[in-house]
Formats: structure tokens, C-alpha cells, sequence
């Protein structure tokens, strides 16, 4: 259970930074928080909802883990995708502040994601 804590405690620290990058290096009222944060809660949870994916899967077989993890991708993306589109089509916050921190988050959260995955395959390595 060690990585999944320090994976949460690397989200937590990396959030705040971020969210204090955003508060106080930004302009005040030059972007929409709102738009930002809804993106931020997507791929929070998305980053979350993989890693724990990764967690359930890591120690079943390869055809079990091969289609928990992958598939778990596939129906995360499609999520996201569908709210991505709800959000925009709907307008129910400002689209580029929205977008653009969207991008941005996700790209940031992934590289985390995978650095979860890396390390935790290395501590499994360790100990076999």
C-alpha cells in the first residue's frame, strides 16, 4: 500500500503547487477558476481512477492485467471525451480557460501517472 500512499502524496503536493501557480501567478480575474477547476477535477480523477486501476491489476495475470489496465484507459478516455464534449456543447464554463487547462493538467498528470507505474513496477522487481 506505500505506493499508492506516496503516488497520493505526490497528486496532493503537485495540486497545491499548481493551484498556487494559478492563484497568485496569474493575472486576478484573467481567467475563468470555475472553468479550471472543473477541468482540474476531471483529470484529478482520472489520474486517480488509473493509478488504482494499475493497483487492482498489478499482481493478476497478463491477460487480466493487460485488459484491466488497457481497457480501463479506453474507458477513461471515452469518458472523459464524452464530458470534455457535454462541457463544451453545453457551455457551461469559459471554453478556453476551460480547454487550456485541461490540456494542461492532463499532460501534467499523466507524466505522474507514469512515474507511479514505474515505480511501482521497480519495487515489485525488488522484491521478486
Amino acid at each position: 500500500m506505500k505506493p499508492l500512499f506516496d503516488f497520493l502524496i505526490k497528486l496532493c503536493i503537485l495540486s497545491v503547487i499548481l493551484w498556487a501557480v494559478i492563484y497568485w501567478g496569474i493575472a486576478p480575474g484573467s481567467i475563468d477558476l470555475h472553468a479550471v477547476f472543473i477541468a482540474w477535477v476531471m483529470v484529478f480523477a482520472n489520474t486517480l481512477a488509473g493509478y488504482l486501476l494499475f493497483e487492482y491489476a498489478i499482481d493478476r495475470e497478463s491477460s487480466v492485467f493487460t485488459m484491466v489496465v488497457f481497457g480501463g484507459l479506453v474507458f477513461r478516455l471515452l469518458l472523459l471525451m464524452a464530458l470534455v464534449a457535454l462541457i463544451l456543447v453545453r457551455n457551461f464554463v469559459a471554453v478556453y480557460d476551460f480547454v487550456l487547462s485541461f490540456f494542461a493538467f492532463y499532460c501534467i498528470y499523466v507524466i505522474v501517472e507514469i512515474l507511479g507505474y514505474q515505480k511501482k513496477n521497480k519495487q515489485k522487481k525488488n522484491v521478486a
